[in-house]
């Protein structure tokens, strides 16, 4: 018998294991495409769930500031599934969240009814304007979206990012 399924932050030599993990998921559009490149950039973003030293799931938690953070490109093998790695995977990005001091939690997904028992509510897509300011925006199904939102805690008050729009051209 092997060792349990174990969660911890994940190091630069995952990254290969994580984006091997997150691409398997590119074709079908459950998630959103990482490049290897990006996986080791933000590598410190996420957390991992391993047993026997291999990786069976990832998360990441993106930051925007005080007010926000994401739940973004959770997911776990097959081989993984249905022995809680993925509620261990959201509460260790959950207590990632508290140690910044985060006041909300926000995710996109398919499977709502999983993310419910943890805390998250459903609010809709305009109620988290950084996330579609960074990457809705850019998504190819931005008017077609098939996510459902939803946050843990209170609501963002307030936006760092800003659409490109309403930004201030300087001229010379």
């Amino acid at each position: 018998m092997g060792w349990p399924v174990r969660t911890r932050e994940a190091i630069l030599p995952d990254a290969e294991q994580i984006h091997q993990l997150i691409s398997a998921h590119f074709e079908t559009g459950t998630l959103l495409p990482r490049s290897f490149a990006e996986i080791c950039e933000n590598v410190r973003d996420f957390i991992v769930a391993e047993e026997d030293g291999r990786i069976l799931g990832c998360g990441a938690l993106h930051i925007y500031g005080p007010h926000l953070a994401e739940i973004r490109s959770i997911t776990v093998h097959a081989s993984g599934r249905h022995n809680g790695t993925g509620r261990r995977l959201v509460r260790a990005l959950l207590r990632q969240a508290k140690k910044h001091h985060v006041n909300s939690v926000c995710l996109f997904t398919r499977i709502p009814e999983f993310f419910a028992p943890l805390g998250f509510s459903v609010v809709t897509r305009e109620d988290i304007p950084d996330k579609l300011y960074k990457d809705c925006c850019v998504c190819p199904k931005l008017h077609g979206c098939d996510e459902v939102a939803m946050v843990r805690g209170s609501l963002p008050t307030f936006a760092i990012l800003q659409p490109a729009s309403s930004l201030v051209k300087l001229e010379a």
